[in-house]
């Protein structure tokens, strides 16, 4: 019995646009509800949202059950914990500040089972494996799995098109925050400077044969992406769904 399939990188191997949302709540419940939304696919949030290996693994499980892939977004791409969330069950993981080619090529070592990657072969122990009940993961676990990096730097753009010619990057995700702050806008992803270097870094990524990756909750913005060619496209995030909706209640009923 092999991997089972990710129908995410499916999805953007076939040209495909899938629509998500951030899970930056870290609690099961929020999670579940999130998962019965319709979105393509979830991030559960290592880097910003108050989560760790247990909480993960936990909503991992929740979205089990859910039509929303689960893309699981790491602190930090370190050897160690992208096996943890591999083993844990993610098939999609994205990864923050990527600045150059030589790290973008020992993520894909990463995630990789030997000979050809460094990532420990233990899967008979692993949710991944079905505790060992899947006997062809060890061989066919590589091909369903989906590495993101993030580029979202000034540094990384300019190793961006290096990056592009690496195999085993499927796609690449441009973050406009720390985009903007690392080009002198903090706070204002929307500058036209910060705005056009976005653009072009996803025409070039979808141009290289990457699938390009974008958040934004300014609909021009997004629009905009759209038509650059991005193909993993977050709308929101549970965070700001819940706090915008609670701060309008309570001004329309206060005021």
């Amino acid at each position: 019995m092999p991997a089972k399939p990710n129908p995410f990188k499916k999805a953007l191997q076939q040209g495909e646009t899938v629509f998500g949302c951030w899970l930056g709540l870290g609690h099961t419940f929020s999670t579940e509800l999130m998962g019965t939304a319709g979105f393509d696919w979830l991030v559960i949030d290592g880097e910003h949202g108050p989560n760790d290996y247990r909480s993960i693994l936990a909503q991992l499980q929740v979205l089990e059950a859910s039509d929303s892939h689960a893309v699981v977004r790491v602190p930090v791409g370190e050897t160690y914990i992208l096996k943890q969330m591999l083993d844990a069950g993610a098939q999609t993981v994205l990864v923050p500040m990527v600045d150059s080619a030589a790290q973008a090529r020992q993520l894909v070592r990463d995630v990789t089972y030997p000979p050809h990657g460094d990532r420990g072969v233990g899967y008979a122990l692993t949710r991944a494996a079905r505790f060992s009940q899947i006997k062809d993961y060890g061989s066919t676990a590589d091909a369903e799995v989906c590495l993101l990096v993030q580029v979202e730097s000034v540094k990384g753009l300019a190793a961006l098109d290096e990056i592009l010619t690496i195999e085993g990057i499927n796609g690449v995700f441009i973050g406009p925050a720390d985009l903007a702050a690392d080009m002198g806008h903090m706070g204002n992803a929307l500058h036209e400077d910060v705005q056009a270097a976005i653009m072009d870094a996803l025409r070039r990524i979808r141009a290289a044969g990457k699938a390009p990756g974008i958040l934004s909750t300014h609909d021009p913005m997004t629009q905009a992406a759209l038509d650059a060619g991005a193909q993993f496209v977050a709308l929101s995030a549970d965070v700001l769904l819940l706090s915008h909706a609670a701060q309008a209640l309570s001004a329309k009923w206060k005021t």
